[in-house]
């Protein structure tokens, strides 16, 4: 059967995407998402700046010196923006700082751009904190920060349920910029050492997110205070933690996915008939019975434990098989999702097989694509295992491609079938395999070298010939009708090197994701040699050349 939308939940049909936290004024100038798809707006622009804009523009207007000086100051509110955080701060470590001018009523944090909004209880709080903070250095975390009003009275909490107050003990766990998989043994080990952990949920539509729902009520307000804004991993894996609407969750197996704590002997229900495949690590170690055995342990001295909590011993896991899959082996046993991807929104009148491996290539080894004859725009795309999937969701999820935004979701279906093919637009097959082609990046011995980044305006090419110029690339773009990149730039090579690598910087980065999904494992042939070269393409980690 051809791939529904619809994905059934274990949550009690809870399973949304949580909103975004924003304030009620500064609805256009909030963090952006991954792929949203306003290209102009700044990544780094903040609400604060906005705001000075808006009054210097009004300045200079009115004209006179006092409004030049009044375009400098926002009117007071109860909500600060704070500026200048480091990485590793969390909401506890602000409300620790700022409790002491009054009362904090809610914490907005903003772990990518660095900064965070406060609430307090009362304007007098807030100038208190805004006015020590030009006075005199106020630390966090060990490293000065920067304070002044917000252009909102109140910052919108994402649900009605998003109060103390409504007494819910059940978190809503948003995980950003996932590079490494999450499983509720990775949940259970940062959640339970703050509070008594009894289900977590784990769902994959719009990136990842889980629910976790603690023993008490003060174990879920001690938890998002301790871990909103922290790195599960250095780097990545950032919670953004909010109150969920369910007061409780039902679990139906215990999995990579769900488990119940309070439930040991619920095990994995039988997926029907099928191969199995063989698992590496064989069952979990805790087996269903007994206590949950956490993954990898907090240190002793961590601060998201429990003061009274012993560190416990490291788990020792049986030696790793070897990968000797037999052909009765199957798709998902010892992986608790599927590693096949639906992508609806595709432009069909300029997309193929090729144009998806080409993009999808870069979080994972692809296998088969698949066109969807019922579902115009729609494709399956089967990848290595579902970790590739979670990091194609993550990344690819609301970016826009040939005029058309892409929505990348975790397929129901195990498997890529090639039935129902049919002709393209272009001429080509509704299906292909990519199981044995050399571009898949992530089955060779320099797959460490990937680095996973999401969607960007420059790219990073390699592999290209070394007499390739900048005029060979331009006329490359208009040959394949794609946008030109406006900046060039060629590494310096070894003089052994026989290939040539450099970046490309285009005007936004949905003109870059189209190039690249065209021109990506693009064959070049030059006279000097026999064999042509794959050049190949990849998002950079630079911003700007």
């Amino acid at each position: 059967m051809e791939e529904k939308g619809e994905e059934e939940g274990v949550a009690g049909g809870f399973h949304r995407t949580a909103k975004r936290l924003r304030t009620e004024k500064e609805a256009d100038v909030s963090e952006l998402e991954e792929g949203e798809e306003e290209e102009e707006a700044e990544a780094s622009a903040d609400e604060e700046d906005e705001g000075r804009n808006v009054e210097r523009s009004r300045s200079r207007r009115i004209g006179g010196k006092d409004s030049v000086e009044d375009s400098h100051r926002i009117p007071p509110s109860p909500v600060v923006h704070v500026r200048g955080l480091c990485d590793a701060v969390v909401e506890a470590d602000l409300v620790e700082a700022l409790e002491k001018f009054g009362k904090i009523c809610y914490v907005m944090m903003m772990p990518f751009k660095r900064q965070a909004l406060v609430e307090f209880d009362s304007m007098e709080s807030a100038e208190r904190c805004v006015t020590c903070g030009a006075r005199e250095a106020i630390y966090i975390a060990d490293q000065q920060a920067f304070f002044n009003f917000s252009t909102s009275q109140r910052i919108t909490r994402p649900t009605n349920a998003d109060d103390p107050s409504s007494r819910n003990k059940v978190l809503l766990l948003s995980i950003q910029n996932p590079l490494y998989p999450i499983t509720t043994d990775v949940l259970y080990t940062v959640c339970n050492p703050v509070g008594n952990v009894l289900r977590i949920v784990i769902f994959k539509r719009n990136g990842i997110q889980a629910m976790v729902e603690f023993e008490s009520v003060e174990d879920a307000q001690k938890a998002k205070l301790a871990l909103n804004g922290a790195d599960i991993y250095s780097g990545c894996c950032t919670l953004k933690i909010e109150y969920a609407r369910p007061n409780r969750l039902n679990v139906v197996r215990n999995d990579n996915t769900s488990w119940d704590y309070t439930k040991p002997f619920l095990l994995h229900r039988d997926r029907g008939k099928g191969r199995q495949r063989q698992a590496i690590l064989g069952e979990h170690p805790s087996n269903g019975y007994g206590p949950h055995c956490p993954l990898l342990p907090l240190p002793a001295n961590s601060r998201y434990r429990r003061s009274h909590e012993q560190a416990q011993e490291m788990i020792s896991y049986p030696p790793l098989l070897p990968k000797t899959f037999s052909s009765s082996t199957s798709s998902s046993s010892m992986l608790g999702s599927s590693s096949v991807a639906m992508v609806s929104g595709l432009n069909p009148t300029k997309t193929n097989c090729s144009h998806i491996f080409n993009l999808f290539c870069l979080y994972g080894n692809v296998e088969k694509v698949k066109f969807m004859k019922s579902v115009p725009g729609t494709a399956l795309v089967e990848m290595g295992d579902e970790y590739a999937v979670d990091r194609a969701v993550t990344h690819l999820n609301s970016i826009k491609v040939f005029g058309k935004k892409l929505n990348v979701c975790v397929s129901k279906q195990q498997a890529v079938i090639p039935s129902q093919m049919f002709e393209l637009a272009d001429g080509s097959s509704s299906y292909q395999d990519f199981s044995l082609t050399r571009n898949n990046r992530f089955n060779s011995t320099h797959s460490s070298r990937n680095i996973i980044q999401p969607p960007a305006a420059v790219l990073h090419f390699y592999n290209a010939p070394p007499t390739l110029s900048q005029h060979q690339l331009l006329k490359l773009c208009s040959e394949h009708d794609v946008p030109t990149f406006t900046k060039f730039k060629v590494f310096d090579a070894k003089t052994s090197s026989k290939t040539l690598s450099g970046l490309l910087e285009f005007s936004s980065k949905t003109e870059a994701v189209e190039a690249l999904t065209v021109l990506n494992h693009h064959q070049i042939r030059i006279p000097s040699s026999s064999s042509p070269f794959t050049l190949k393409l990849c998002f950079s980690t630079s911003s700007h050349l």
